[in-house]
Formats: C-alpha cells, sequence, structure tokens
C-alpha cells in the first residue's frame, strides 16, 4: 500500500511516519518543504525506510506527479502556530487552505482510495463546559484555526459534491517528541533546563486537554483504516489540565524553581477552555494507552537527550 504523509517531517506527522514505519505493509512517501517547523533529523532512523521529497503541497504540478501512483494520502502539511498566525495570517491561508484544495482535487485525479486531514480542536473555538463532538459547530478564534476549519470545509464540501473518498481527524493538544519549541511544552521544557523564565499568558489558567503524540499517531491510523468515509473523528487524550499546571509539572521533573514563570500579557483571542469527546473513534476500537504524567516524563527525558538540537 502506498501512501503519502505530507508535512511528514513536521512534529506530529514525523511521529506518524515513525510509527507506520513499525509495519512493512506500507510503501511511504513525504513530502515537506522544510519551513524552520520541519526538519530531516526528525526522520532520522528511517531514512531508508522511505522516500523524501522537498516541497509545498500547493505545488500542482509537484503533488500531481507524486500522488498519480499512490492509495492513500494524509495530510499533516500546516502552519500551526497562534502567534505566528495572528502576525501573518496569508501564510497560513496559502498552506491550509489552498493546499488542501490542490491536495482534494489530485485525490480527485487520480482516484486515490482515502484522504485523510489532519485538523485540530481549535475550529470548534472556546467551550465553558461539557466538550465538543464531531457535530459541533465550527467556531475558529484565530486565523490559524479558521483557516484550518476552511480546509475542514473544503474536505467536507468535497465529499457532498463529489464523494471524494474523505475522512477529518481533529485532535487536542499534542506533546512529545520533535515538537519544535515554540509550544508551550517544549518551549519551557527546554527554557527550564538554560534557567530562562517560562512566559505564562494572562493567569495561566487556560485549560487544553493533552494527547501524547503515539496515541495520536495510533487515533490516526485507526481512523484512516477503519473510519467511515465522510466522517469527522475527534482524537482527545482525556487530560484537561491548564497552563499553568503544566508549567508547574515540567519544572518539577526538571527540579527548577517556580520563580522562573513570569506572566505575560494574554494573547488575542485566547480561546479560555478546549475539550474532545473521543467517543466517536474509541467505537472503532481505539483508546489512548499513555497516561499524562508517564508521557509527560518520556517527553522531557527525550528534550533532555536532545538538547544540543535546539541550542541557538
Amino acid at each position: 500500500m502506498k501512501i503519502l504523509i505530507t508535512g511528514g517531517a513536521g512534529f506530529i506527522g514525523s511521529n506518524f511516519v515513525h510509527h507506520l514505519c513499525e509495519n512493512d505493509d506500507y510503501e511511504i512517501v513525504v513530502l515537506d518543504k522544510l519551513t524552520y517547523a520541519g526538519d530531516l533529523e526528525n526522520l532520522n532512523g528511517i531514512r531508508d525506510k522511505i522516500e523524501f521529497v522537498k516541497g509545498a503541497i500547493e505545488d500542482e504540478e509537484l503533488v500531481s506527479h507524486l500522488m498519480r501512483d499512490c492509495d492513500m494520502v494524509v495530510n499533516f502539511a500546516a502552519e500551526t502556530h497562534v502567534d505566528r498566525s495572528i502576525e501573518d495570517p496569508g501564510v497560513f491561508v496559502k498552506t491550509d487552505v489552498i493546499g488542501t484544495y490542490n491536495l482534494l482535487e489530485n485525490v480527485r485525479k487520480y482516484d486515490v482510495e482515502r484522504y485523510l486531514q489532519i485538523s485540530t480542536d481549535e475550529v470548534y473555538g472556546s467551550i465553558e463546559s461539557g466538550s465538543f463532538t464531531e457535530e459541533s459547530n465550527l467556531d475558529p478564534s484565530s486565523p490559524y484555526s479558521a483557516s484550518k476549519a476552511g480546509g475542514d470545509l473544503l474536505v467536507g464540501a468535497y465529499w457532498k459534491t463529489y464523494d471524494t473518498p474523505v475522512i477529518t481527524t481533529r485532535s487536542s493538544n499534542n506533546f512529545g517528541p520533535r515538537q519544535y519549541p515554540e509550544k508551550l511544552i517544549p518551549l519551557f521544557i527546554l527554557n527550564a533546563m538554560q534557567n530562562k523564565s517560562l512566559p505564562v499568558y494572562g493567569d495561566g489558567k487556560n485549560v487544553r486537554d493533552w494527547i501524547y503524540v503515539m496515541d495520536n499517531c495510533k487515533g490516526i491510523e485507526t481512523a484512516l483504516l477503519k473510519g467511515k468515509l465522510g466522517e469527522v473523528y475527534n482524537i482527545g487524550g482525556g487530560n484537561e489540565k491548564n497552563n499553568l499546571e503544566i508549567t508547574r509539572l515540567i519544572l518539577e521533573l526538571l527540579d527548577k524553581p517556580e520563580s522562573l514563570i513570569t506572566f505575560v500579557e494574554d494573547r488575542l483571542g485566547h480561546d479560555r477552555r478546549y475539550s474532545l469527546d473521543s467517543a466517536k473513534v474509541m467505537k472503532l476500537g481505539w483508546k489512548p494507552e499513555y497516561s499524562f504524567e508517564d508521557a509527560l516524563k518520556e517527553t522531557v527525558k527525550w528534550y533532555k537527550e536532545n538538547y544540543s538540537r535546539y541550542l541557538e
């Protein structure tokens, strides 16, 4: 089975490629334009098991060439950082919307068996109580989440209009190895190791549902192989914690003082709480395997062992 994985040198994408490489049934092609968040080092140890192509999903000719003999496509390629989207939203629209459109057109053109769109719980916006289901309205708050919602809506429209064989997964906040240190957990681990301040937005009480990246990868594979075409599947870890809790746990694991915490001005449009109902994907046989505490220990251990990769 030949599978094209876009954004496969990024954080979640590279972990997914590592996961698939445990199974000899897959012939894997990775497409990644290697922006700041994509790194070939993320594919160390498996380069001989995959074909790597540098390029963008917006590149019509390249995508057409790569997709002509693929059985499946999994689209991880995206601009994903909220702060960056506030500064430069156009880049996000180009990749997350136009790029998705280009992939969908080629899925139609070459009769690809399955296309899986990787999305995020942020497309639902904030929720005060309860959890979002796949039927919840989309209410994005940032240019990032709006661009992802735009891509998701295109995916749904291609299913309804053209019967394009699509599936979408929306996961909660991922953490684990190989994540570029602009997101909270890797940034705070590396800052604490260097005795730098840990900048916490607002009062630090913004709540996220956290999932270990390998649990998400297994959920994605479950949806890809067992999911019903045209459907959306939420993949959450069931670990709701606020940012201040996470920060203190990291400091504790690294034996660093809480005096490193610095409260900074809150981010524009900062959602207060995310929460996902994952019952639908669990009915396919998936469930998270890692406890939050064990997964965070493994993540801290990985960054300690790979510390030199991220030194300025």
